[in-house]
């Protein structure tokens, strides 16, 4: 059986995002966009066979308004992994880990879950973050210190990383 999807697309002050989950937990968030149009684009075709529940996701909506005001909150929500390898789940869960205003290397995840030698596998990995800002992959850099990828864009990485007080 295929569990019920509930969505909900809502305005920040950053911009639109969207929210995507099951009963198993939360499927995926978008960054914030400039419209619901985007975000819809965003969450894919899945969202036509979606109930909008914008109350199942009320303590959430006010926790990311929150943290996209530069308040620290945290994130404790169930997550559906459904669909991901065992590695990705490994990478997002680690990634998870790394607390608010501070960074880690692509190497540090690697090393994390216990594959030193796949730190560019885990940066494939959180480039396939289905949760940003919940599994925090804007925290992590390239050994270098410098941004590397973001699904979201480099100005939107440095963003959340300067809002959250990040030495970048």
């Amino acid at each position: 059986m295929i569990p019920e999807l509930n969505y909900v697309i809502f305005n920040t002050g950053a911009g639109w995002i969207g929210i995507l989950g099951s009963a198993n937990g939360l499927q995926r968030i978008t960054l914030p966009q400039p419209s619901p149009t985007e975000v819809r684009q965003l969450l894919g075709g899945i969202i036509n066979n979606a109930v909008e529940s914008p109350q199942l996701f009320h303590d959430l909506i006010e926790r990311l308004n929150f943290y996209l005001e530069g308040r620290r909150v945290t994130f404790p929500d169930k997550l559906d992994f459904s669909g991901a390898t065992g590695f990705q789940r490994q990478v997002w869960q680690a990634t998870r880990r790394i607390p608010h205003g501070e960074t880690r290397s692509y190497a540090w995840v690697a090393e994390q879950i216990k594959k030193p030698e796949a730190a560019r596998a885990a940066g494939q990995a959180l480039k396939r973050n289905p949760l940003p800002i919940i599994i925090p992959c804007h925290r992590v850099l390239a050994s270098d210190g410098q941004p590397g990828g973001f699904a979201g864009g480099i100005e939107m990485k440095m963003r959340l990383l300067r809002m959250e007080g990040a030495s970048i």
